[in-house]
């Protein structure tokens, strides 16, 4: 019959306590929150379209949803303000727990701008927090932005500060903003904090 040896029992319960310590100094995961889902049971938050024509530009652009998803769609010119845009109506959401934006898309290839708003202002004025992320053509795609990505702005003129606060968000916009003329086409599946 097979007796374990002296140095065979230390070894295995030095491997034990080490397996032990490493579990219990491991932080919880937390899982990701569905913030929009465009199906009948999904959550939603309120989209509206904001072109460059408030401010005398000449793209068009606005979102239809169809088949589970927010098309997001126009056609840009840089001979003014070169942007369209679809903006959630105003929440509250602290998503202070998280690391930041996931969003599942199906797009043209475009670089297109993920921005947040909370009660930050710089002067006086409210300001956005704008990431840019990048798309393949016709492939689905998951893009995490974190918040750290997120710099602060004022009328497209970056701002030194102040730094994004991820448990006063009030606001979601998707632009198309890479100063390109020309058709540009999102579909928007899901969006999450992650």
């Amino acid at each position: 019959m097979y007796k374990p040896t002296k140095a065979y029992v230390s070894s295995a319960l030095i491997l034990f306590m080490l397996v032990s310590n490493n579990a219990k100094s491991e932080e919880p995961v937390i899982d990701s929150l569905v913030l929009n889902r465009f199906t009948i049971d999904g959550p939603e938050l309120q989209w509206y379209v904001q072109n460059d024509n408030v401010m005398g530009g000449r793209s068009e652009g606005g979102f239809k949803i169809f088949d589970s998803e927010l098309v997001f769609s126009g056609t840009t010119n840089t001979n003014g303000g070169g942007f369209s845009s679809i903006r959630t109506q105003r929440f509250s959401k602290d998503l202070s727990q998280y690391t930041g934006i996931r969003v599942k898309v199906r797009a043209d290839g475009r670089k297109y701008t993920w921005s947040i708003q909370t009660d930050a202002r710089w002067q006086g004025r409210q300001i956005s927090y704008w990431a840019d992320f990048k798309t393949i053509p016709d492939e689905i795609s998951e893009i995490d932005i974190p918040f750290s990505k997120f710099a602060p702005q004022f009328r497209g003129f970056n701002l030194d500060g102040p730094k994004l606060d991820p448990s006063k968000i009030t606001e979601f916009a998707l632009y198309q903003y890479d100063k390109t003329d020309g058709p540009f086409k999102l579909r928007l599946i899901s969006v999450e904090a992650y």
